[in-house]
């Protein structure tokens, strides 16, 4: 998902590889599901394309708020779902398409007060759902060998022993409640950053959001309730905005579409079942130069593509996607 800082918080929302989306799924038909809705511009454009019908889902409650003054605009063609997309058959079944990005919505990035970002100082939240263990909660109760491990592993950040040291540190004089504060003890365990290079605490603030909103947990089990819930030749896209997650959906849609080994040879094997997709395309689909020029946050974004089959639902297991694993912290 998206780094923590936004590369320009005055622009307006873009929804990253739409155009792209709608080529390679067209032509929209019948009936789509926005597991992530955000700011709306992915449910709109599947509307404006011919869409019959639109299931938007988001686990914040502000993100239909915020979109009231155009919703209604759709009527019964758009219907709004509070939610996880973990659930989505749950909510729906027979879809003829499902739409996922994994971008933090700039809406959340934008609003201090959310502590996503640490481009300006607000409470160190992070909740998508706004509910359950904040940021602070986890900075301030884990174990050092604990936050190690969630650097780490959810944003392949290198020094995140050193990191995990110094925030033990800082918080036996004061508990680090601020997203500006735990920024800046990061900062002073790396190195300053090069002119190009992201700020040094965008791997550590990445990290703990996915933490924080159980993330990778909630896309294994999205991809798996997006198999579940389309019909036959229904059609999933989905947008990543970093390597794990990408490595995650191509390793799930390779496996499910009958064309891989196992990922991890001391994962369990996985049983042949019959293909339950088939692939627009084994390589992933990237903004080209005119759309990055126009919205420099499409540089990292890759879109998958998969269409499904009449095989059953099966289903796979984590460790064989590349799923990374840290001990739960509460």
């Amino acid at each position: 998902m998206a780094a923590a800082a936004p590369s320009d918080t005055s622009a307006p929302h873009i929804p990253v590889l739409l155009p792209a989306i709608l080529k390679t799924v067209a032509p929209v038909t019948g009936v789509w599901l926005d597991g992530t809705f955000g700011a709306g511009g992915y449910t709109r454009g599947f509307l404006e394309a011919g869409a019959e019908r639109v299931i938007a889902v988001d686990r914040d409650p502000l993100a239909f708020e915020m979109a009231a003054d155009w919703a209604a605009d759709y009527g019964g063609r758009l219907t709004q779902q509070h939610g996880v997309f973990s659930k989505m058959d749950e909510y729906s079944s027979d879809l003829d398409g499902i739409v996922l990005d994994l971008g933090v919505s700039s809406m959340q990035l934008d609003q201090a007060e959310r502590g996503f970002s640490f481009m300006r100082d607000g409470p160190l939240d992070m909740r998508m759902s706004q509910d359950g263990p904040s940021a602070a909660d986890i900075v301030n109760e884990a174990d050092e060998a604990t936050l190690a491990n969630i650097l780490f592993q959810y944003g392949e950040e290198r020094a995140s022993r050193r990191i995990a040291k110094a925030i033990l540190r800082e918080r036996t004089q004061d508990p680090i409640t601020t997203t500006l504060r735990l920024a800046g003890i990061i900062e002073g365990c790396l190195p300053r950053a090069k002119p190009g290079q992201s700020h040094p605490a965008t791997r550590s603030f990445q990290a703990l959001r996915i933490a924080v909103n159980n993330e990778y947990d909630e896309l294994f089990q999205g991809l798996m309730a997006a198999e579940r819930a389309l019909k036959p030749g229904g059609q999933l896209a989905v947008v990543t905005f970093h390597s794990v997650e990408d490595r995650m959906v191509k390793r799930f849609l390779t496996a499910r579409a009958g064309m891989g080994g196992n990922a991890n040879r001391y994962a369990p094997q996985q049983e042949k079942v019959p293909p339950a997709f088939t692939l627009k395309s084994r390589k992933a689909i990237a903004a080209d130069a005119e759309e990055i020029a126009r919205n420099p946050r499409a540089r990292s974004a890759k879109l998958r593509v998969a269409t499904r089959t009449e095989a059953p639902a099966g289903e796979i297991d984590a460790k064989s996607i590349g799923m990374p694993m840290v001990k739960e912290v509460s």
